[in-house]
């Protein structure tokens, strides 16, 4: 094949490609291949450009067996890593040397491997979290039918921890099961229509005792005719008690947590008019080196006290994907020592 014809049918390849000939020399290479690996790599031996000794031996493999083979190419942009997999594959007809050559081609897998660690991280997190009260469990057992088998006052605390662990076991996988539903639910438009002012209301008044417990005053403020927005009553409801409960959890030393809700004819973050629910608490704050974080599944702030407060490290991931689904948006702005508010923006 002639080298116009070689840059040609590179130049038609959606992906970064090079040929390397018999006489390892690069003969052709298109745009993306020139991005990646350099402007002035044509005419050059292929290992003084591809320095990865698993990407040079792929490229041998298929130049000495005239067949193909594959390897994986890591780059790094000086911002992120970049994981490429390599294809090798021998064409008959192409180079002036021993009529054939080796098109070498470069697919972007970061994506995929980047999903894959995540189902792996999400694997490990749950393991961990169903290990430890499983283990705190089995333990208390252990001593139940021990050192406290005549001790009534023992065998009480101990079955009142037991109880709080198993009800953290059952809080975990509610909430990863609300999490799979929602995540599975993430691309299908909701079709129903919801009151937002109602639903604050009635969210409200069901956590007044958790808050009276914890000796906080609930406000809300908002339009005294509904606010209708297109959406799933009952998930939204989700995001409301996730919100407004964590504000009493986390931010209820301040005394008090305040719901408002706006209405705009047009928010730049959804480009359209939209509704606009705030969830503000006086409380301790967040230091700004987690907010980026909050959203992450199993990420705490604060993994002591989150779990001492019954938390299972997925509200928050729960609420992200509800918002998503929506096609709303969600912010977090929080000062240490002044409190934390967290903003819904849903498009009406």
């Amino acid at each position: 094949m002639p080298e116009d014809l070689n840059h040609e049918f590179l130049a038609a390849m959606p992906l970064a490609a090079l040929l390397v000939d018999q006489a390892e020399r690069i003969i052709a290479a298109n745009t993306e291949a020139q991005t990646l690996l350099g402007q002035q790599i044509v005419g050059r031996h292929y290992a003084t450009i591809l320095r990865q000794p698993q990407v040079i031996e792929a490229i041998e493999r298929a130049l000495r067996d005239k067949g193909s083979s594959r390897s994986r190419h890591l780059a790094n942009d000086g911002a992120q890593d970049t994981t490429f997999e390599v294809t090798c594959r021998y064409v008959n007809g192409i180079g002036a040397v021993a009529g054939g050559a080796v098109l070498v081609s470069f697919i972007d897998v970061t994506p995929m491997e980047q999903a894959g660690q995540m189902r792996r991280d999400f694997v490990a997190n749950v393991s961990h979290e169903l290990r430890t009260p499983l283990t705190a469990i089995m333990g208390f057992i252990e001593t139940l039918r021990g050192p406290a088998r005549n001790d009534p006052a023992a065998q009480d605390r101990f079955l009142g921890i037991m109880e709080q662990e198993a009800g953290r076991m059952n809080r975990l996988v509610g909430d990863l099961l609300s999490l799979n539903r929602v995540e599975s639910e993430e691309r299908v438009r909701p079709r129903g229509a919801v009151d937002l002012s109602g639903q604050i209301a009635s969210t409200l008044n069901s956590l007044r005792p958790l808050a009276a417990e914890a000796g906080v005053e609930l406000y809300f403020t908002g339009p005294e005719t509904p606010v209708i927005v297109p959406g799933d009553e009952d998930q939204i409801r989700q995001v409301l008690t996730n919100l407004i409960e964590n504000a009493i959890k986390y931010g209820g030393s301040g005394g008090e947590v305040r719901v408002t809700l706006s209405e705009a004819e047009r928010d730049p973050a959804v480009r359209g008019p939209a509704a606009r629910i705030q969830v503000s608490d006086k409380g301790a704050g967040i230091d700004a080196v987690h907010l980026p974080r909050l959203t992450e599944r199993f990420y705490r702030a604060d993994n002591h006290r989150s779990r001492q407060k019954g938390g299972t490290g997925l509200g928050l991931a729960i609420v992200k994907h509800i918002v998503t689904r929506h096609r709303g948006r969600m912010r977090v702005e929080s000062t240490l020592g002044s409190g934390t508010t967290f903003t819904v923006i849903l498009p009406k």
